[in-house]
């Protein structure tokens, strides 16, 4: 670890994925702050002393964050103007954005499955949130995670299924498990190329139709809804994390999508049985 990597680190946006690095950094006895537009209210397992009210649409909040620090960004940086007035006047260490692989260009593909998506795709750069991490990456030399459809405890694709959020398509759909997701966060800060992207999903892309065949076959889940959807989705290539990860002496806990549905489901039942 370099002297870098051991400065306080600050988590702007700690929602599912923040929370879950905060308390990994926490058991660690290291100094660590998580943000919040009202973090009395939505940051209760934080100390007080370590929750920071900071809203981007708010400049007054921005005086809040300690300087020489390292930052996780876990909310879209967008619109562009309000995350360039920010970061001009930033004082970190290192940097790690939070994007989405919804940042590759859509393409109409006749193939199936579809061609596999690496760092050096073509983005969309009409999105607003691709336009403020591209900037941030440019300009910032942040370390840009492209994520993929995040899942885990309390949000997994059973629950969509039994809530007909997501039906038998054929789609392609990439996941990472939010374990796995808040492990890469603390490598990349630690280990990151600066002004680089890597991809992040657990490498096995499926369709909603595979996916909801292994829910009715493995789990008993039945209620589903008809979703037409024409798009082919994206195969998204993790071969940049995996070397990274490798060069920490790491690798992923869940590349396999039905040991961790039994995981979270046998979880669950544990969960609901405890009075």
């Amino acid at each position: 670890m370099t002297a870098e990597t051991v400065k306080p680190l600050v988590i702007l946006g700690t929602g599912y994925t923040g929370r879950l690095v905060y308390e990994r950094e926490q058991a660690q006895d290291r100094v660590v702050f998580a943000t919040s537009r009202d973090p009395d209210r939505h940051l209760p397992f934080v100390p007080p002393e370590r929750r920071i009210r900071f809203d981007l649409a708010d400049r007054a909040t921005w005086r809040n964050l300690p300087r020489d620090s390292n930052l996780l960004w876990c909310f879209p940086a967008e619109p562009l103007e309000l995350v360039q007035e920010f970061a001009g006047d930033l004082t970190v260490r290192r940097l790690v954005v939070l994007g989405s692989t919804s940042a590759y260009q859509m393409t109409p593909s006749r193939n199936d499955p579809p061609a596999w998506v690496d760092e050096t795709a073509p983005l969309d750069r009409s999105k607003p949130r691709v336009q403020g991490e591209e900037w941030l990456r440019t300009t910032c030399q942040a370390i840009v995670l492209r994520v993929s459809g995040i899942y885990g405890p309390g949000r997994h694709p059973l629950k969509w299924i039994k809530q007909g959020r997501v039906g038998p398509s054929r789609k392609y759909v990439n996941l990472i498990h939010v374990e796995d997701l808040a492990n890469i966060c603390l490598v990349a800060l630690e280990r990151g190329v600066r002004g680089e992207a890597y991809n992040v999903s657990d490498g096995t892309p499926r369709t909603w139709q595979e996916i909801c065949h292994l829910a009715r076959e493995r789990f008993r889940v039945q209620r589903m809804v008809e979703v037409g959807n024409d798009s082919a989705g994206k195969r998204i290539a993790n071969g940049k994390l995996l070397s990274l990860l490798a060069a920490a002496g790491s690798s992923l806990s869940y590349p396999d999508l039905t040991q961790a549905l039994e995981q979270l489901a046998i979880a669950e039942v544990s969960s609901e049985a405890t009075p």
